[in-house]
């Protein structure tokens, strides 16, 4: 699935991929060394952690591959319209919030990333200044109007 990035989203993800594999990969395979030391796997909980770690590693490390190779670079466009790699000021619920809209590789929402794929993501790409909505958060509807775009 083709995912869009600024130039800097995606080199960020370049760059946190090249850590865990030359870091964390490594940090890990010593944890896992170290805690097999110990003797008897089966009831070692210093190795089972380690290997979870691994797992999760793993993991991430694949999520990453792959939204690096669906990557296409997008250009920031006007500052009309919420697009990907937008900076946006918005009133959620009479609370004025700051978010990035990024790409879902990239989403953190306690950083105020959020997906362009997210429920909320959704509803404000298109957009622009002034357009107020109501917006389904769990099971309570709130006001959302967009202040400012950058």
């Amino acid at each position: 699935m083709t995912q869009y990035f600024t130039k800097e989203g995606l080199q960020k993800l370049k760059d946190e991929l090249h850590h865990l594999k030359t870091v964390e990969n490594k940090r890990i395979v010593k944890l896992i060394a170290e805690a097999a030391s110990f003797g008897d796997l089966k009831e070692n909980s210093s190795y089972h952690e380690a290997r979870d770690k691994m797992s999760f590693l793993r993991m991430r490390i694949a999520e990453l591959e792959s939204a690096i190779n669906e990557a296409v670079i997008k250009e920031k466009g006007s500052e009309d319209t919420i697009e990907s790699g937008s900076d946006i000021v918005i009133l959620f619920d009479g609370k004025e919030e700051a978010y990035s809209i990024v790409a879902p590789a990239e989403a953190n929402i306690l950083q105020n990333k959020i997906s362009y794929n997210s429920p909320l993501g959704q509803k404000l790409v298109g957009q622009k200044v002034g357009k107020e909505f109501d917006f389904l958060a769990g099971s309570k509807k709130v006001k959302v109007k967009i202040l400012k775009i950058k």
